[in-house]
């Protein structure tokens, strides 16, 4: 099974990928991010500016007050980025493999144990009410935003109301709007506060609007459901919650690793066993891959090593191990492959062309058995 760009992006702002902004680690914007590149910032744009105008008395029939359009609208605009973004997600496509090296990768392992046991009174307490395992409550937490690193600095009014009036999706993301807008005039946040990925996806969980008016929660009673702050409880309570709700059954398992298991995403890859609390889990990403990195995740947080069955060469012929080596080698003759995840992405590619372009052979960027040995 192939994982497209789409999966890498909507609700998966923590593994960093394309489809999604990057957040400074730990922050929350409260005013017009500075870390946003150009094409995320708002351009002036006539027709998008004429459509916000009668969009406007849309949204006043269905309830929402001119002081909440005025207030959520100040400042906004149109965002080319986001349709950039939005029409060119199925650019490329990854294995299991490559998404698990970065779903459940040993930094992604090592920063949920240690998230997991600065919150570990918080995740039981919600264990015990929802009855969502906890290490699978902080693993949708570590997919979605890094344990909050990664929250997203777009303006969540900007790219609703882009991606609306763009109109591939128009009439989904207008009820997005609509919901952002239902959100900012029940007071849970402030309109310089709602920032998020590009395509609107909110907070620690990435909820999109509409699952945060249906599923979220206020955990910490204060009065609003602040699924942005730096305290993740409120955002932990509405994972919980939407699970609890979409019919997360107590005591079961998501699933396992085993050889008699019926899913195997990855041809000659490993096999896995599931329960229907795995087709929950897809209720939040509809994705056996989603799914299986929430689990595996949570089993590593648990304490659990990797998989045991290998995974078979790729279509280059190339094992984890010879990727691996193939960006350290690269890396060590000068030609820097940003990291050796095994993962070949862009950075690796880009390197590989300089590498190749420096011997005088043909500049492909293609991984591959004699490239590696031409390294050694």
């Amino acid at each position: 099974m192939q994982i497209n760009r789409r999966l890498f992006g909507l609700g998966l702002l923590g593994l960093g990928l394309s489809a999604c902004s990057r957040a400074v680690p730990g922050s929350v914007s409260t005013s017009t991010p500075t870390g946003l590149p150009a094409d995320l910032r708002p351009v002036p744009n006539a027709a998008y500016d004429a459509w916000v105008a009668a969009f406007r008395g849309r949204a006043a029939a269905q309830g929402i007050s001119q002081s909440t359009l005025d207030a959520a609208f100040r400042g906004t605009g149109y965002l080319p980025g986001v349709v950039t973004r939005d029409r060119n997600q199925t650019e490329f496509s990854r294995s299991l493999e490559d998404y698990l090296a970065i779903a459940a990768s040993e930094e992604r392992v090592a920063k949920g144990r240690a998230a997991f046991a600065r919150h570990r009174g918080t995740l039981t307490e919600l264990e015990s009410r929802y009855g969502v395992d906890a290490k699978i409550i902080c693993a949708i937490w570590g997919l979605e935003s890094f344990y909050g690193e990664r929250r997203g600095e777009v303006q969540v009014i900007s790219a609703t109301s882009t991606l609306a009036f763009d109109g591939r999706r128009g009439r989904f993301f207008e009820q997005q709007l609509i919901a952002a807008l239902r959100i900012l005039q029940n007071g849970d946040i402030p309109a310089s506060r709602m920032t998020g990925s590009w395509a609107g996806a909110m907070g620690h969980t990435q909820f999109i609007p509409t699952s945060f008016l249906q599923f979220a929660v206020d955990h910490d009673g204060d009065g609003r459901r602040d699924i942005w702050s730096d305290d993740p409880t409120d955002a932990l309570a509405s994972a919980a919650a939407y699970l609890q709700r979409n019919g997360w059954q107590r005591g079961v398992s998501w699933g396992r690793e085993s050889p008699d298991g019926s899913l195997q995403p990855q041809p000659g890859g490993p096999r896995f066993a599931t329960t229907a609390n795995f087709r929950v889990i897809k209720r939040y990403n509809n994705s056996d891959a989603y799914a299986i990195g929430v689990g595996h995740l949570s089993d590593r947080i648990s304490g659990a090593g990797p998989l045991r069955t290998p995974f078979p060469p790729d279509a280059n012929g190339l094992t984890k191990a010879d990727r691996i080596s193939l960006q350290q080698r690269l890396t060590a003759r000068g030609f820097d492959a940003q990291g050796a995840d095994g993962v070949i992405g862009s950075n690796t590619e880009a390197a590989i062309r300089a590498y190749q372009a420096s011997r005088g052979l043909p500049v492909t960027g293609t991984p591959s058995q004699a490239l590696l040995q031409s390294l050694r």
